[in-house]
């Protein structure tokens, strides 16, 4: 059985420390560094920009993997690779051409995904997997903090496992939001390839077996 990639949030990390916790995350065995970005406008809370990603590049020794929670992101992708983002993924229906943005990122040499709200369609959007390194599947709603797992979501990660196995499509399938130890699994049985965890690594007592437990 293949080992599932893990991808920490920041957004639970000790902004004070920053250096040090994302140091952490190579040490305690993930794969990525999920870097939460948010505007105040797509979604309620405000988070950091480009200055931050450019910053943690410098120092972490893993890949970043950049969420844009922001309207018109396609103002903004070419800025985000060159801050140093490996993945950058994006919500199609902030975008006014979710397309054009995929191309915008896939032209400055990163990889790109879409990212789809438990209340956004993936019908509406699933042609674009063509042009996608990932789906990010949100099974919490994107920018709000301390939400509960919704299993309803799953549908949605099985609808894309199906479409990128039918079209024998290269496209990673990640999941965000209230994922631990306790419904990893569920999440695996579905089709997901990567799971991005905040409080569930940061907050442990024992991070690192964590993500032992998230990659087994």
């Amino acid at each position: 059985m293949k080992k599932t990639l893990v991808s920490p949030s920041i957004l639970s990390a000790d902004f004070v420390n920053m250096e040090r916790d994302v140091k952490k995350l190579a040490e305690w065995g993930a794969d990525y560094v999920h870097c939460d970005v948010m505007d105040g406008v797509y979604v309620k809370n405000i988070t950091f920009g480009m200055p931050m990603i450019a910053a943690i590049k410098k120092i972490s020794p893993l890949p970043l993997d950049v969420h844009l929670m922001i309207t018109e992101p396609e103002r903004y992708v070419e800025a985000f690779a060159d801050a140093g983002a490996d993945i950058i993924t994006f919500h199609p229906d902030a975008s006014r051409d979710p397309s054009k943005t995929l191309d915008l990122i896939k032209g400055k040499g990163v990889k790109c995904g879409i990212v789809i709200n438990p209340d956004v369609r993936l019908d509406d959007y699933i042609g674009l997997l063509r042009k996608c390194d990932v789906l990010l599947v949100m099974s919490v709603y994107a920018g709000l903090g301390g939400q509960k797992f919704i299993p309803e979501t799953l549908e949605t990660v099985k609808k894309g496992r199906e479409y990128i196995d039918a079209n024998s499509l290269s496209v990673i399938v990640e999941i965000d939001g209230g994922v631990g130890a306790s419904n990893a699994a569920l999440c695996k049985e579905a089709g997901v390839d990567m799971i991005v965890a905040g409080s569930a690594v940061y907050k442990a007592d024992d991070p690192e077996e964590v993500i032992r437990i998230l990659r087994s």
